[in-house]
């Protein structure tokens, strides 16, 4: 199913009983944050908190902090869901007239679903929406929202959870990403565009043609499946908003905004509207990032707000990030599960990919594949480093088809006795998350494969390589008859 809008799935979260309305008087300023730590690490309920001190816009957080509820966010009864719908989507598109394979039969028998998938895809101009009920051009402030403070040493509160909306300045295509805002006042904000972020790249295009400002629009609590497009780290020009459509099964609304040339979704809580000028950066952070650490200030542009439009009872949606397991988590087990049939059109051999959520996305990837050659291994993990998000993979650990690597136990298990630490492990130089503070320098360091595979003797390894312990089917099915008794 899809929603409307935010509201929408607010009421079926509260109709199944998975969201919780918070009537007690709560401070912006860190309390919001450890009431919702508590809450996420015991996998608890979403939190609409109708009460913020000084405030009368409520705030809701926690809304993705299960898997259940992603799921539920995205359509799905599971994520396991998602791997097999962009499966069959793959199958339409390889199948699609102008493709190779198929036939003739399979070609027309795929033009339906992809004439009535583009129809559902691609996002709509309308007129107006909820987000244009109360229209500020006149000294618009952020000071009227409940935006939080996170962590104790933050350089000050930050918007958590924007979709950011530019335009390639080269060919007008749109993106939409998830960037922190930090507040710096009433009218402006920092705008964390880390250097291989779409955001980034329409920025420094706009410097390269001598431009002396990018149009910026941000759009706060929209349907869950438009929220979450924005984090979904897309290629270059390709609108997340037609990933969006295809997630909630309907076109998304977009509106045009009122002091910029761009559009928004048309049922968003809040938009803001402004620009990032060429020549203007300003000190940005700290902030408690998701890897469980402060990541340090540094200078990043910034956003001046020229109008703000919002619902006449807007909702703040928000999100903390930290220590895993936190809110973000389940977002980034999502996307896995989305990104695994890509990986496999590049890399047939995979048979699953995991980023734990101690992992943090970026530190660890593991990877279980269809071993067939001598460094095979050693393959899968340059393709990866090779293939967009997945460049940052600081640890990617290689296993046989036949480990779970879902199971923490059994991928430690079967990698440490898998392994000659010297031959078997490799280490690169490239580009890491910016927000990887162990690296020598920011965005840029060492990384290493861990081929923890059965070794093959034209890999050097020339004794046999034993057995795993195992009892026979048939004892156990002896002993699952006698199992009662014997307990």
């Amino acid at each position: 199913m899809s929603f409307r809008d935010l509201r929408e799935f607010i009421s079926l979260l509260e109709k199944k009983k998975l969201l919780k309305r918070v009537a007690v008087e709560v401070d912006r300023d860190l309390e919001i944050t450890e009431i919702a730590d508590r809450t996420i690490k015991q996998k608890g309920p979403a939190l609409l908190f109708e009460n913020v001190k000084g405030f009368k816009t409520p705030v809701l957080i926690n809304a993705f902090g299960t898997e259940e509820r992603m799921a539920l966010a995205l359509g799905v009864k599971s994520l396991s869901e998602l791997t097999t719908q962009v499966n069959s989507l793959i199958s339409d598109l390889m199948n699609a007239p102008g493709q190779s394979g198929g036939g003739l039969l399979g070609k027309l028998q795929a033009l339906p679903k992809l004439m009535d998938l583009a129809s559902k895809l691609f996002p709509k101009t309308v007129k107006t929406g909820p987000c244009k009920e109360v229209i500020i051009k006149d000294k618009p402030s952020l000071d009227k929202f409940p935006i939080i403070k996170c962590w104790p040493q933050d350089g000050g509160r930050y918007i958590t959870l924007p979709l950011v909306f530019t335009k390639n300045p080269e060919n007008g295509k749109r993106n939409c990403g998830m960037y922190r805002m930090q507040v710096f006042d009433g009218a402006t904000t920092g705008m964390h565009w880390q250097m291989q972020k779409d955001g980034a790249r329409h920025f420094a295009d706009t410097q390269r043609k001598g431009r002396d400002k990018i149009e910026v629009a941000v759009a706060i609590g929209s349907d869950p499946a438009v929220s979450f497009a924005g984090a979904v780290p897309l290629p270059p020009d390709v609108d997340e908003m037609i990933m969006a459509g295809y997630l909630r099964g309907a076109a998304v609304e977009m509106v045009k905004c009122e002091t910029v040339d761009l559009e928004v979704p048309a049922n968003s809580e809040i938009v803001l509207e402004g620009y990032v000028k060429a020549d203007e950066k300003r000190m940005e952070g700290p902030f408690g990032d998701h890897t469980g650490f402060y990541s340090l200030p540094e200078e990043y542009p910034v956003f001046h707000i020229t109008c703000i439009t919002h619902r006449k009872d807007p909702i703040y949606q928000t999100i903390v990030v930290g220590r895993p397991p936190m809110e973000d988590c389940l977002m980034g087990l999502a996307i896995e599960r989305m990104f695994l049939p890509i990986m496999r059109m590049h890399l047939p051999e995979i048979v699953d990919v995991h980023m734990p959520f101690e992992g943090v996305f970026h530190n660890l990837l593991l990877v279980s594949i269809r071993k067939s050659y001598p460094g095979h291994a050693r393959k899968v993990m340059h393709a990866l480093w090779g293939m967009g998000q997945a460049m940052f993979s600081k640890v990617i650990v290689v296993v046989d088809e036949d480990v779970n690597i879902r199971n923490s136990s059994e991928v430690i298990w079967k990698a440490l006795n898998n392994i000659d630490p010297q031959r078997d492990m490799e280490f690169v130089m490239g580009p890491v998350d910016v927000l990887d503070h162990a690296a020598r320098t920011i965005g840029y360091g060492s990384k290493v494969g861990i081929d923890a595979t059965r070794k093959l003797k034209a890999e050097g390894f020339t004794r046999p390589w034993p057995e795993e312990m195992r009892i026979p089917p048939e004892v156990k099915a002896i002993v699952d008859k006698k199992w009662k008794d014997l307990k």
